[in-house]
């Protein structure tokens, strides 16, 4: 669905017969807190994510009655023209008042750094909103992770395609020329508004919002180092932030629903489970103490109350 310049995919559950048997895989797990408010899940792509993939994994709320809005922000606007994501930000969040969604729990699925540094001002518009919006938890997968030239390189070749004497000199060229364009950029906003100008997506640390975060990442990403993740989910338990967090030892980038599928939607049904059986008074959550107890298992329980995980124990295919 387009709207202005942005285009995005929003979808309803379908209603389901009350004799029908749901299936082994999704009947631990149907959010359906409030008939009348159904939980909405955002889903933020990596850059140059093309939908048939996000809906992959939409489709696994979708199941379980939830309503799922799908969005990646274009290339450009990551990559050169990212003064525009703030309008984008705007944009999503002004979606779920427009779709009469602001009184439904909304959680958060960001994708690498392409969806965290789209969600950074999606954040941002619901900290302007009057009344803010019932965010219930924010998960990321394979982000957030420190800007590195190294990590725009790659991801720029994955995203050119092609040959590898196109794509590595292609790659090569488009990462030297937004290496000048970010420096240049940095120091002309640093100077206009009189602070250091920022610009990478671990600034999200210092999120003035507690909301839970769940964080899914690997050891062997080749583009986000895990090593960043974890220092960021430790800065975020440190502002008395709910995390949890589940460290594979061999998923590539964003692949981990396809090499661990039953232990990435119990995790993140897990979290969602206890996010919306948590009772709270503020819409915008409240600030909790650190949690200090770790939880040996790398895979949440099931049950109603999620213990937060330190993020350090792997898990592995056989």
């Amino acid at each position: 669905m387009a709207d202005d310049d942005m285009e995005y995919y929003i979808k309803f559950p379908s209603p389901t017969p009350k004799d029908s048997t749901p299936s082994s895989e999704t009947e631990e797990f149907v959010f359906v807190y409030d008939e009348d408010k159904l939980p909405v899940v955002m889903l933020l792509g990596w850059a140059g994510c093309q939908d048939k993939y996000l809906s992959k994994y939409s489709a696994i709320y979708e199941e379980r009655g939830c309503i799922t809005i799908r969005y990646t922000a274009p290339v450009d606007c990551l990559f050169w023209r990212r003064g525009h994501l703030h309008h984008l930000g705007r944009r999503l969040v002004e979606l779920i008042t427009d779709m009469s969604l602001e009184e439904h729990p909304v959680f958060f699925h960001v994708f690498s750094n392409g969806g965290a540094f789209l969600y950074q001002h999606v954040s941002l518009a619901i900290q302007m909103r009057e009344k803010p919006l019932k965010v219930k938890g924010v998960i990321f997968d394979s982000a957030p992770g420190k800007r590195r030239i190294t990590s725009l390189f790659r991801a720029l070749a994955t995203i050119i395609g092609g040959p590898i004497y196109w794509r590595i000199p292609a790659a090569l060229l488009v990462t030297t020329f937004l290496a000048v364009v970010w420096l240049f950029e940095v120091i002309a906003r640093s100077l206009k508004e009189k602070k250091l100008f920022q610009t990478d997506p671990v600034d999200l640390a210092e999120e003035p919002v507690s909301w839970p975060q769940l964080f899914l990442y690997s050891t062997t990403d080749n583009l986000i180092l895990y090593e960043d993740i974890e220092k960021f989910a430790e800065r975020r338990r440190q502002r008395g932030v709910n995390v949890s967090a589940v460290r594979f030892d061999d998923s590539p980038h964003v692949k981990h629903l396809f090499v661990h599928r039953e232990i990435y939607i119990n995790t993140i049904c897990s979290f969602l489970h206890s996010c919306l059986s948590e009772l709270s008074d503020s819409p915008m959550g409240k600030f909790d103490e650190p949690k200090s107890e770790t939880d040996s298992s790398a895979t949440p329980s099931a049950s109603p109350k999620h213990h937060m995980q330190e993020p350090t124990q792997p898990v592995k295919s056989d």
